[in-house]
């Protein structure tokens, strides 16, 4: 069984936002099933379902950002999931606005929800699929931005990377990490 963690906030005012990227996917790839996350179970949204011919857990940790290791841990203990089944989801400032980074392993990269998940897992074996979010201008406060719903201008691009990170983490799941690199990074 694999646990795919889609990370945000939740709550309307953040539902849009670039920090809410992993919960797009997630919705992304429960729509195309038809389906939608909304059984409670370890401080998360869940639905349990069948991803490429594999049995998954697609979920959206409700802590908060800075909190979601509680989540993912909790349901890999529940579940009996192994770090290296578990695939996450964050946006990433280190990247250009519609780029997508598949990797197997590494740091938080300054991303406070993978460096709870590090944390509370003691572990950084697990696979992250990282979105880009930086535009073409700089940023002046950080918080903000990640807090601010994606404007009129990027949502095309928005809406083709929330369908290529679902691709991505199908092919993921069907043809395995290095593959699933070569083929979106």
């Amino acid at each position: 069984m694999k646990l795919i963690v889609g990370l945000g906030n939740p709550g309307e005012q953040y539902a849009q936002t670039r920090h809410n990227l992993g919960f797009m996917v997630i919705d992304k790839l429960a729509a195309d099933l038809g389906r939608e996350v909304k059984t409670r179970e370890c401080n998360a949204l869940i639905l349990r379902a069948e991803l490429e011919g594999e049995r998954v857990i697609l979920a959206k940790p409700q802590t908060y950002m800075n909190l979601s290791g509680q989540s993912v841990a909790g349901l890999c203990a529940k579940s009996e999931i192994d770090s290296r089944d578990v695939i996450v989801i964050s946006d990433d400032l280190a990247l250009p606005i519609g780029k997508l980074r598949i990797r197997p392993r590494g740091s938080a990269g300054g991303h406070n929800g993978l460096k709870s998940i590090i944390e509370l897992l003691r572990t950084d074996e697990f696979v992250r699929l990282r979105l880009g979010i930086t535009p073409e201008h700089p940023i002046g406060d950080t918080k903000s931005f990640v807090l601010a719903p994606f404007p009129k201008t990027e949502q095309s691009a928005v809406r083709e990377m929330v369908e290529r990170a679902a691709d991505a983490v199908r092919s993921v799941i069907a043809d395995g990490v290095e593959r699933a690199m070569a083929r979106f990074n």
